[in-house]
């Protein structure tokens, strides 16, 4: 095949193209005839083709790219965690900002804890961190009493809220409204809130 002109392999490759001439064609025959080494260049030539061409019908076995992803190594938690945070900014964002108001607000009540508090009234006398609604009046709004106790002996046209405390009702007493004692955590946080939207 060294031997023979480059014009052969050509011709070769034109003729399994099928864009060789009829008298090319007759003088690529007569090369074959005569030369061994070009004939058998050409079978491989041949042998290439119909193995690339019957290639095409292969296909993968069945769970074939299933196995090949098992194979690959797992992601690393951290790795997947982080993913999260790129792809969810808003809820990100949105969680943060409810766990540094969640601590804000529970910070607030732990050191608004410990202080007597309630609602100012002329009418309400106060002993000892107990506000008394004295006997014969009649309290015309909503009662808030922190870390203290109310004793209501009179009347209160309205709601009574206990924060940390008790309340004591005589026999007389009456209360036209809800009342409501709040001794934990939450219920305190739900009552803050409740609040802040009247």
């Amino acid at each position: 095949m060294t031997s023979c002109p480059k014009q052969i392999v050509h011709l070769m490759h034109e003729y399994l193209d099928g864009e060789i001439e009829e008298a090319t064609k007759k003088e690529l025959k007569l090369h074959l005839d005569t030369c061994a080494d070009c004939k058998k260049h050409y079978a491989e030539l041949k042998k290439t083709i119909a193995l690339v061409q019957s290639a095409s019908h292969i296909e993968a076995p069945a769970g074939f790219t299933a196995k090949v992803m098992a194979l690959l190594p797992r992601e690393g938690k951290k790795i997947g965690i982080e993913r999260w945070f790129r792809h969810h900014p808003f809820l990100t964002a949105a969680s943060l900002f409810l766990l540094l108001m969640g601590g804000g607000m529970v910070s607030m009540l732990e050191q608004d804890d410990n202080h007597f508090a309630f609602t100012k009234n002329t009418e309400l006398k106060v002993e000892n961190e107990t506000v008394i609604v004295p006997a014969g009046t009649v309290i015309e709004e909503d009662i808030v009493v922190k870390n203290g106790d109310i004793r209501i002996e009179g009347a209160v046209d309205g709601d009574v809220t206990v924060i940390n405390g008790e309340r004591y009702m005589a026999s007389a007493g009456n209360v036209t409204g809800e009342i409501e004692e709040i001794d934990r955590l939450f219920g305190r946080l739900w009552f803050e809130l409740k609040s802040l939207f009247k």
